[in-house]
């Protein structure tokens, strides 16, 4: 059997030109939103536009043709451009939206796949779907190929838009966090512990008191620093145990601890600090800035935020 989608995506890929510029300009310029609407299946597929454009940094909602009729209207204002979508370009229901659009000067790219449509000739910019029938063995035309092609080519958009913003992981986060891609931006600053919680000695503290602070601050390590702050050594369980005897209330934390230790800055992901501690065979890191440490981040925080 023919692959109709996959035929109308190819034609899609290769017809891209500068009409699709024109209307990456129109969108990118915009100082207010980017009104998408449709009816029937066209809407649907309208609606994951929206969704899409809004959550990629193009502020963006959907409002239906029909209820733009009867007060929706009053949503769109003179900032905004409007994205209508119509396989025919013939929906009577877009009538008063364009018309609307028009009286005010709010520019319109279309979705259509007929460029001597109404809607085309509205249109500021119309981007024109490829030829392709749609997949219904009844030839009664039910949307199918066309929606597909519609909806790569709103992604297509978001896309485009998404990097002409500068849109960012940080910015990605900030619009989702609470799915699982948004946790997995998290960087290591949004989970680290600091201030008064970081296990911090001297290089002269007697390791009775090096034992107090690790028991109290419960992360297992304690972090040695210089006068100037920095970080200089690490005192572990590990280092304990090897210590462990007659004379380990004798030493100071200097005669114990692990010089150079690893360490991470707090603007990695959490992810790639999880693959560094798993390279180091350790369970929790300190979180360096300018040598100095700022906070101590452990394996547990990672796996208990879910950013994985």
């Amino acid at each position: 059997m023919f692959d109709y989608a996959r035929a109308g995506l190819d034609a899609l890929s290769t017809g891209l030109g500068a009409e699709f510029i024109a209307a990456l300009d129109i969108f990118s310029g915009v100082v207010g939103r980017v009104i998408v609407t449709g009816v029937g299946k066209s809407g649907h597929i309208g609606r994951k536009i929206a969704a899409t454009l809004a959550s990629t940094g193009t502020p963006a909602f959907f409002v239906h043709a029909g209820e733009a009729s009867h007060g929706d209207l009053g949503m769109i204002t003179k900032g905004d451009a409007v994205l209508a979508i119509s396989n025919s370009g013939e929906a009577h229901e877009l009538h008063d939206i364009l018309s609307y659009a028009k009286r005010f000067d709010i520019p319109i790219v279309a979705i259509t796949s007929k460029g001597a449509s109404t809607l085309a000739k509205a249109a500021t910019v119309a981007l024109l779907l490829p030829p392709v029938p749609e997949v219904c063995s009844m030839g009664l035309e039910a949307p199918t190929t066309s929606t597909t092609m519609t909806l790569a080519m709103g992604d297509a958009l978001a896309v485009a838009l998404l990097e002409r913003h500068g849109f960012t992981t940080d910015d990605y986060k900030v619009f989702h966090p609470g799915g699982q891609l948004g946790r997995k931006l998290y960087k290591v600053a949004d989970l680290m512990h600091g201030g008064e919680e970081l296990p911090l000695v001297k290089p002269a503290t007697p390791m009775s008191e090096v034992v107090l602070v690790m028991t109290k601050k419960t992360f297992g390590v304690a972090g040695v620093i210089s006068d100037a702050g920095d970080l200089i050594g690490i005192v572990t369980d590990g280092d304990l145990r090897r210590h462990i005897g007659g004379d380990l209330f004798k030493l100071t934390a200097a005669d114990v601890m692990t010089k150079s230790p690893k360490s991470t800055g707090p603007n990695i992901l959490a992810v790639e600090a999880m693959r560094r501690m798993n390279d180091w065979k350790i369970t929790s890191v300190f979180v360096v800035e300018n040598a100095k440490p700022v906070g101590i981040l452990r394996m547990h925080d990672i796996l208990r935020a879910g950013a994985l």
